[in-house]
């Protein structure tokens, strides 16, 4: 059985993603340490697990008919022995940023030292290199959706993810979970130079 992945930058969707599939009837594989917060009311759907995939992948046969959130570093190393249902996030990077930017702020951490001109080029570039991988991956099936659609279009994207998926969900459902009001960085925004990224999203770029 499929494993169904959620996976894209750091603050491109995929939480509201997990909440989508979870509403529209397929089971999650959380932990509930990370609890949610003003810059993910509706939870983060983690599981500390994943930070150990290079390490250990004997947990992903509990993910078996699941869908578990995986960031896209840690594609790689899923086993090529186990067959993938990828949904992959896409997100404007100047909303990305801006919201990498305001998470921060709000937890009063110094982010990356990169601009943000660079940030995004970094940012680019692993978009670039995980697509040129994801091409000669057979065991991984990869829908790519786009953030703005799921908000703006919640059942258009719904349908697509539902086909995808098989047709097993509920596309009604999955459009109700979609809440507007967290749409909160828009890219007709203006980012500041030297904008707060990550510091892990620095080691991300020397990968």
């Amino acid at each position: 059985m499929a494993i169904v992945v959620v996976s894209g930058l750091p603050r491109s969707g995929t939480s509201m993603l997990m909440q989508m599939l979870e509403a529209g009837g397929m089971p999650v594989l959380t932990d509930g340490i990370r609890a949610p917060d003003e810059d993910n009311p509706r939870g983060y759907f983690e599981i500390e697990k994943v930070k150990q995939l290079r390490r250990d992948t004997s947990w992903l046969g509990q993910a078996e008919g699941k869908a578990v959130k995986i960031v896209y570093s840690s594609l790689y190393d899923l086993p090529a022995d186990r067959s993938y249902k990828l949904i992959f996030m896409r997100r404007d990077l100047q909303e990305v940023l801006a919201s990498q930017r305001q998470m921060l702020e709000r937890g009063g951490r110094e982010g990356s030292t990169l601009t943000a001109d660079r940030l995004a080029e970094v940012f680019a570039g692993q978009l670039q290199k995980i697509d040129r991988w994801l091409c000669g991956q057979r065991q991984i099936d990869t829908l790519h959706v786009d953030y703005a659609d799921a908000v703006g279009k919640a059942h258009t994207v719904a349908g697509r993810v539902n086909v995808f998926m098989g047709g097993r969900l509920k596309e009604s459902a999955m459009a109700a979970a979609v809440d507007q009001g967290l749409y909160r960085q828009r890219s007709a925004r203006p980012l500041a130079e030297g904008i707060a990224g990550q510091p892990a999203l620095d080691r991300m770029a020397e990968r």
